[in-house]
């Protein structure tokens, strides 16, 4: 006996050492009986008919009921020969065994002597029909009578300009749908065209004379500013932290702790600082409770959705912030119900002037516009003095 497969029987198991399964007939349940159909015809219950045997039903039926049967029924099953499906119609007694060859032979013998289609003109060797095809005249070129006629030299001049004069005459002549923007306006200020200008040329953008210089980099003692906020100096006014990367999360909450109660900042900004949801809850808190910060900015961050709704509704403890800026946020949308929750708030703010959200929901930003626009109206009427 190999070791790869060994298999014993005893009694009603069956034990199998390659797969190493035991399989107990006995344990197996048997097929539950098929449930009656709940079909109705004509608002007649069926089901008492599902358990009558049809061959019963066959045996019982004469030969002219059988007759009628095969003639009304076709049943649809493709394992039944169609000369069993269909029903026969031939009466007419079999005169032999089917012979193909004399049956093709017969239906050729069959075609040969129909007699043709009749003709309206009978056919008549080397006489053509119908109308000789005859090619289209090409139109002829209309002779401009305006034509301008060139002189020998200024022909000669033509022939020998450059792509670059020709297109600044046509820009002359105002044939601008034959240059780009860029050559007419060349042409017409007199400024010459550009090396290799042809009356195909792309557009390009024209290259700065000077280059521009990046920016420096953010110089902002971040520990040095984190202390004034903590100690409430009132020399710091303007907190600007923006580009500064890698900075500590602690250092962004003693930030806002001591944001809390500081009396003298008014403008933060932390644009593009990495900041997360965890900071920006310390955030939320310290917004409830102080009350000299004008603008807030934390454009370009990792902040959720949520957390933008969670930062609106802290600004409206107070109503002292001017101008909110929180675009490009890692998440890109903010979901349609996040939006509306933040439109309704920013309706709430009779305060808020200028704020920096990108809303995707049409019904959020006109609300968000509208009571922009009152806020900022009522400011001007309470500027000029009317009540």
């Amino acid at each position: 006996m190999s070791q790869d497969y060994d298999e014993y029987e005893f009694e009603y198991t069956k034990i199998t050492k390659s797969s190493k399964s035991i399989i107990r007939e006995g344990d197996r349940k048997a097929p539950e009986p098929a449930k009656p159909l709940n079909r109705l015809l004509f608002g007649k219950d069926l089901s008492e008919y599902a358990n009558i045997p049809i061959e019963d039903l066959l045996n019982q039926l004469t030969d002219e009921e059988l007759e009628q049967l095969s003639s009304e029924v076709d049943p649809d099953d493709p394992h039944v020969p169609p000369s069993m499906r269909c029903k026969d119609q031939t009466k007419k007694a079999a005169t032999g065994p089917l012979d193909r060859q004399r049956l093709l032979g017969y239906l050729k013998k069959y075609a040969m002597e129909q007699e043709d289609w009749p003709e309206n003109k009978p056919h008549e060797p080397g006489l053509k029909r119908g109308k000789a095809y005859v090619p289209k005249e090409k139109p002829q070129p209309v002779v401009d009578e305006d034509k301008i006629i060139l002189d020998v030299d200024e022909e000669a001049t033509l022939n020998g300009a450059s792509d670059s004069d020709l297109v600044d005459l046509a820009g002359i002549l105002g044939l601008h749908s034959m240059m780009n923007q860029d050559q007419y306006h060349a042409s017409i200020l007199n400024k010459g065209q550009m090396v290799g200008a042809k009356f195909d040329s792309i557009v390009k953008a024209s290259q700065p004379k000077k280059t521009v210089p990046n920016l420096p980099d953010n110089d902002t003692d971040i520990t040095k500013t984190t202390h004034q906020i903590v100690d409430n100096d009132p020399s710091l006014k303007d907190l600007n932290w923006n580009n500064i990367k890698h900075i500590p999360r602690d250092l962004f909450k003693k930030m806002f702790e001591g944001l809390k109660t500081n009396t003298s900042i008014q403008r933060i900004s932390l644009s593009n600082t990495g900041m997360t949801d965890g900071p920006a809850q310390k955030l939320v808190e310290a917004l409830k409770s102080n009350k000299s910060l004008t603008s807030l900015n934390l454009e370009s961050n990792f902040i959720s959705g949520a957390m933008l709704r969670e930062i609106m509704a802290a600004i409206n403890e107070n109503q002292n912030i001017l101008e909110f800026r929180a675009c490009n946020q890692r998440p890109q949308t903010m979901g349609n119900r996040v939006e509306m929750e933040i439109a309704k708030l920013v309706e709430q703010n009779n305060s808020l002037l200028r704020l920096g959200l990108n809303f995707d929901v049409p019904d959020a930003r006109l609300r968000v516009v509208n009571k922009l626009q009152a806020n900022n109206d009522n400011l001007r009427l309470q500027r000029v003095g009317v009540k």
